[in-house]
């Protein structure tokens, strides 16, 4: 067993789970990722959630699983925002989505919600579209006023997607999705995700579409009409189009995640917070971290990394696009 002070904080590359899903494809291939056979649909970036732990791939803690670094390292790697309070897991899901078709209509729930399975969480998320066609969409909450005998008579019906809001959408936009959103990512969109450390989706249509298995996939009509915030709970949107190089931007913000995108020309000197760790998604380009006595991690697009709260001072090094996350402090 490794202690923390045997070994220097340095940025942390995990293998990624996958995911086969029934709307997914093979786009995440163009990362240089090697998933397996099938429609995949989701790479589990980052994960400490017991559907998938991701595995340390680069330096000396090569080979140690997200879940035991917690347990040896939590309380000073991670910061002292740094530890999901209920559950005690790495509060963050970092994931890739190719959505090569559209996914169910979702909604997830907040952390009170009294049918949660145990140790689970609530699910507030962010979406950073990564690529879309041009024609590409979301779903992204209900129209204007629906209420929810309204929306609970539009799916008896099966004309729920009236009351649904489409967004178009691009390569560069940013949505905040908290807990009670009716939301939907559509074919032709990559994604990186970052969410809740969470696996609660409640489905409320799913296109009259088999599964993997050629069945009809579970609805749970019942669990989202009680979870939707029927008045909004706070969804955002961002156009980051207009950024300029050596500019940061903050695209999501909630109690469980800020999250800020980056443009770096050459390069950026930034510093870790012994209050959280960071979680640096290479949304485009290739280039270097660099820290501590001429350490260096080579990153290209596709890759994510955490990085331990007493890293300190490191630099971005390239022509990049970045998200740059971290854990805020509990209210």
């Amino acid at each position: 067993m490794f202690q923390p002070g045997e070994i220097k904080p340095y940025p942390l590359q995990f293998k990624p789970q996958f995911k086969e899903r029934v709307w997914g494809g093979r786009a995440l291939e163009q990362f240089g990722l090697t998933p397996p056979e099938g429609a995949i649909g989701e790479g589990w970036m980052i994960s400490d959630h017991p559907n998938g732990i991701t595995k340390i791939v680069n330096g000396a803690l090569a080979g140690t699983g997200l879940d035991v670094l917690r347990e040896q390292f939590g309380a000073e790697w991670f910061g002292k925002n740094g530890l999901s309070g209920k559950s005690q897991r790495f509060p963050l899901l970092i994931k890739l989505l190719d959505c090569n078709d559209d996914l169910s209509v979702q909604v997830h729930p907040t952390d009170d919600y009294d049918k949660l399975p145990a140790g689970e969480l609530g699910k507030t998320e962010m979406w950073y579209i990564l690529s879309a066609k041009p024609d590409a969409k979301i779903i992204y909450g209900l129209k204007e006023n629906v209420t929810r005998e309204q929306l609970a008579a539009a799916i008896e019906s099966g004309q729920v997607m009236d009351q649904l809001q489409e967004v178009s959408v691009k390569a560069g936009d940013a949505f905040y999705i908290p807990a009670g959103t009716v939301h939907a990512l559509c074919s032709g969109v990559v994604v990186a995700e970052i969410q809740q450390n969470s696996d609660t989706t409640y489905r409320l249509y799913d296109y009259n579409r088999p599964g993997l298995d050629g069945k009809l996939r579970e609805l749970h009509i019942e669990d989202s009409l009680a979870v939707i915030a029927y008045e909004g709970a706070g969804a955002s949107y961002v156009d980051t189009s207009a950024m300029q190089a050596g500019e940061w931007l903050t695209i999501a913000e909630s109690p469980y995640f800020k999250v800020q995108k980056g443009l770096i020309a050459s390069d950026a000197q930034l510093t870790t917070s012994k209050d959280s760790f960071e979680i640096i998604v290479i949304a485009e380009g290739e280039g270097n971290i660099t820290w501590g006595e001429h350490h260096e991690q080579p990153v290209q697009a596709g890759q994510c990394f955490l990085l331990p709260a007493t890293l300190g001072v490191y630099s971005l090094e390239g022509k990049l696009t970045v998200l740059r996350s971290t854990v805020p402090a509990a209210e």
